[in-house]
């Protein structure tokens, strides 16, 4: 059954599905115009929030089949069944047409492609368009953030880049049920900007100048989030759940502060309200890779009958890396990195976190 953003359930009826009465927070947005490239589940959810506000929203889709789906069916049946996609969301596989002429594109592709698109994209964009962000991870060998990547390869606008980041499942979005994030420039007025042409009425942005900070804690949250999924794999209970996210937030502020961001971020939304959603909600693709890899599956096992990307399992060898360039001890990284990587064993890695010298909690 096809479900339409916006539509509830209501207790009066048993149960049917009737369309909810819905104010916009922001009626002016004439002079804006978005493209969503990439999608995949996030992106069109992304792009069917936004569908309320925008006679059109540009989807660009990598694959072939994905843009036939949505254009023919109204619906993407490979990364987001069974939602109605509106006819405001025009789908294309052209990259030059989904971009030129925008004032906003939004980036919702994987990490390790966000390199290739942006260079492809960068000719075709207008001089006074914003790039943001959708995407969580940091790029492998280069550790460079994704914001980052943006900037290096449309360096015409590079004062013009932002990262939009929070506790979002695509589903959730897409049903219209309430959520918030975060979106950051490091000119807040640009922040400010696409807080008013980026929000939804059911979907609530807060603009920040924290860079660094909203991107660090999207990124390694989704390698926390494995380690919870490992904990849960191996049979814990909660006290490890409570224990692996307070300890998992501890690391990835001290690295963030390391790289130059502040400490309260990772108190908000993309810091422990990410962080908590995705080490514990069962809609999460990389706490669900960690329970397979903790009851025993081989990595690439799991791997391949995954048609979504498990952000995380990249991210893990960034994590290590930018802990020993920086000289920031992460401990449950190192050991979430093993697992994946080197074929460690996972309650090898637990004993090996256990045996550590104990310490004071602030150190």
């Amino acid at each position: 059954m096809l479900l339409s953003p916006g539509w509830q359930r209501r207790k009066s009826d048993g149960g049917t599905r009737t369309p909810e009465r819905r104010k916009n927070p922001v009626t002016d947005c004439r002079n804006e115009s978005v493209a969503v490239l990439g999608a995949g589940s996030w992106g069109t959810a992304f792009a069917i929030m936004l569908s309320e506000r925008y006679d059109e929203i540009s989807l660009w889709a990598h694959e072939d089949s994905v843009c036939a789906s949505i254009r023919e069916r109204r619906e993407n049946e490979a990364f987001l069944p069974g939602f109605k996609i509106p006819a405001a969301v025009r789908p294309t596989n052209d990259l030059a047409e989904a971009v030129t002429g925008k004032s906003i594109v939004a980036f919702a592709v994987p990490s390790h492609h966000m390199r290739g698109i942006a260079v492809e994209a960068a000719p075709h964009l207008s001089h006074d368009v914003c790039l943001v962000s959708l995407s969580k991870g940091v790029e492998n060998g280069t550790l460079l953030r994704m914001t980052e990547l943006l900037s290096n390869a449309s360096l015409l606008h590079s004062s013009h880049v932002a990262v939009l980041s929070g506790p979002t499942f695509a589903r959730e979005v897409a049903e219209g049920k309430p959520a918030g994030a975060t979106v950051a420039a490091k000119d807040l007025d640009i922040a400010r900007r696409l807080q008013f042409a980026l929000c939804g009425s059911r979907f609530r942005l807060y603009a920040d100048d924290d860079v660094i900070g909203i991107e660090i804690g999207g990124a390694l949250k989704n390698v926390m989030a494995i380690a919870a999924g490992i904990c849960d794999g191996l049979g814990f209970g909660l006290n490890s759940q409570a224990l692996l996210i307070s300890r998992g937030l501890a690391e990835i502020s001290r690295l963030g502060v390391c790289l130059g961001a502040h400490q309260q971020t990772f108190a908000g939304l993309s810091g422990m309200g990410d962080l908590l959603l995705t080490c514990t909600g069962d809609l999460s693709r990389n706490r669900t890779v960690g329970v397979r890899v903790g009851r025993g599956e081989p990595i690439g096992k799991v791997l391949e009958g995954m048609t979504m990307v498990a952000e995380g399992v990249l991210t893990a060898r960034s994590a290590v890396e930018l802990s020993g360039r920086e000289g920031v001890p992460m401990p449950i990284a190192e050991q979430v990195f093993s697992i994946l990587h080197e074929g460690k064993d996972a309650r090898e890695a637990v004993s090996e976190l256990f045996s550590r010298t104990l310490k004071s909690e602030k150190e």
